[in-house]
């Protein structure tokens, strides 16, 4: 290999999936799950470390984070985030980075052009690094809130419905959601069911109450897109693939695999 990459929300996504049944490892609302936490921390810095005691490459995460332009003050914050995020990988020793939007280029590469002035940072060996089994797999603590789950049922709808269509990566809130993404917003929903996680403000996250979040995101794609177009997609479908993801009893290995059938099936009818 020419190295790896630091895929944050793969490694998030097969936490989940991983632990899925330890009540001990239930992660908070995804927007808190950020690199700055322990796990993911000790995470990329054994990367960095196992990358360069083999002369190779360790390249930092994808920030999924894309230009807000028409509000340049939510702009600048979400700059700021992602000029933070590179100076962290940067300065831990990372040789590279990815963005989701060729917009923050400018932002990631002055960065890492200011802090990296080799090709690479390979001769760091990170031997201040000890890999710790605690640190990788202690889930951080924090809150489940009704923003954070609506947050995952909308995102889970709207990316379902763009696949659906032949889209692999959608923009949606600003951030470039792609299926690894949408696999976090829907395994979170899981496992917060099946453990009967309570919201921050008291209320258990049930089935019926994951239902009526739904339906009301369900239709705020429908009050943003208008009938016609709402109509046009594949929402009704998305929605209702969600419902069987987060409420079956097993945990489904990858959404794409039952959304592909239904591709399938389309393709099937239209035939």
């Amino acid at each position: 290999s020419a190295g790896l990459n630091c895929g944050r929300w793969d490694y998030i996504f097969s936490y989940i999936k991983k632990f899925r049944n330890d009540p001990n490892a239930i992660l908070p609302d995804r927007a808190s799950v950020t690199m700055t936490s322990p796990f993911l921390r000790a995470y990329s810095q054994l990367v960095i470390k196992t990358c360069h005691k083999r002369k190779v490459h360790a390249m930092g995460g994808m920030a999924a984070l894309i230009p807000v332009k028409d509000n340049p003050e939510a702009n600048a914050a979400a700059l700021d985030k992602v000029q933070a995020d590179k100076l962290r990988e940067v300065t831990d020793g990372h040789d590279g980075t990815w963005v989701a939007h060729p917009g923050l280029i400018p932002t990631a590469q002055a960065v890492f052009d200011e802090h990296m002035k080799e090709a690479n940072q390979i001769p760091r060996q990170r031997q201040d690094v000890h890999p710790n089994a605690v640190e990788l797999v202690t889930a951080p603590k924090g809150d489940i809130t009704e923003a954070g789950l609506r947050m995952n049922l909308n995102v889970g709808i709207g990316y379902i419905e763009a696949w659906l269509r032949g889209l692999g990566c959608v923009p949606l809130h600003n951030m470039m959601e792609d299926a690894a993404t949408a696999e976090i917003s829907r395994a979170q929903v899981w496992q917060w069911l099946r453990h009967g996680c309570a919201l921050k403000d008291g209320r258990k996250i049930t089935v019926d109450l994951v239902r009526a979040f739904a339906a009301e995101e369900l239709e705020t794609y429908r009050t943003k897109l208008g009938d016609d177009a709402f109509k046009a997609g594949k929402f009704a479908e998305a929605a209702a693939l969600l419902d069987t993801l987060v409420t079956s009893e097993t945990f489904e290995a990858f959404l794409t695999l039952p959304a592909y059938q239904a591709v399938l099936a389309d393709e099937a009818v239209a035939a």
